[in-house]
């Protein structure tokens, strides 16, 4: 992900419907969180089964939704009460490299021809 360095990343820890849009996460942020979407911050979400992130980012004039899914493994999370931590820049790199070491066996790369 291409994001500045300077941003704060703010991750929900509680599972979240992967259906949920760009409007519904950043109601979520105002509401629950009590904080602005829009103030340049990253947020992160993950699902309940743990093998999907989304991401819902402000810059100038527009929200970015990342979604990263796994096709096989989870994610590993950080456990924490308040129902959001403040994550450093390396934390967020571990997270999404995680699934390289939730994973019980080694999983070969896999080749894609078709979508459906």
């Amino acid at each position: 992900m291409l994001i500045p360095e300077d941003v704060k990343i703010y991750f929900y820890t509680h599972p979240v419907d992967m259906r949920k849009s760009i409007d519904t996460l950043c109601i979520l942020v105002s509401e629950t969180l009590q904080m602005n979407p829009a103030d340049g911050s990253l947020f992160l979400f993950r699902s309940r089964s743990g093998n999907k992130l989304k991401a819902v980012y402000y810059e100038a004039n527009c929200f970015t939704l990342w979604y990263r899914r796994l096709e096989k493994g989870r994610f590993v999370f950080p456990r924490d009460m308040t129902g959001h931590i403040e994550m450093s820049r390396q934390h967020f790199a571990w997270l999404l490299a995680s699934d390289k070491y939730s994973r019980m066996e080694a999983m070969e790369p896999r080749q894609y021809a078709g979508f459906y």
